[in-house]
């Protein structure tokens, strides 16, 4: 079964301020990776404990991909957040948060 990938507006303000080369990457890997079985862990798609951006995390390098998987009414992974990480911490867009 195949996923329709759909990103919220926000993930627009996150894109940019990333680089040109770190938005390719993501861009790559979420087609790649999520584009059929996005709720199988693996060792860079993990679920989360729970937090207020997404159920699910992308790991690619140092860059992270937040999304959530849903079923009805058509298969969709909806990317909620990018962002960047940084020690113990994700800088998103111009904010930093502890996951």
């Amino acid at each position: 079964m195949s996923y329709r990938v759909d990103y919220s507006p926000d993930t627009e303000e996150h894109f940019r301020v990333l680089t040109a080369r770190q938005r390719t990457i993501i861009l790559d890997a979420v087609d790649e990776q999520l584009a059929h079985q996005p709720t199988v862990e693996t060792k860079n798609r993990k679920p989360m404990r729970p937090n207020p951006l997404a159920p699910w995390e992308l790991r690619i390098g140092n860059l992270r991909v937040y999304y959530d998987v849903e079923q009805d009414p058509e298969p969709l992974v909806y990317i909620r957040a990018v962002g960047v990480k940084e020690r113990n911490r994700v800088r998103i867009g111009n904010e930093v948060f502890d996951l």
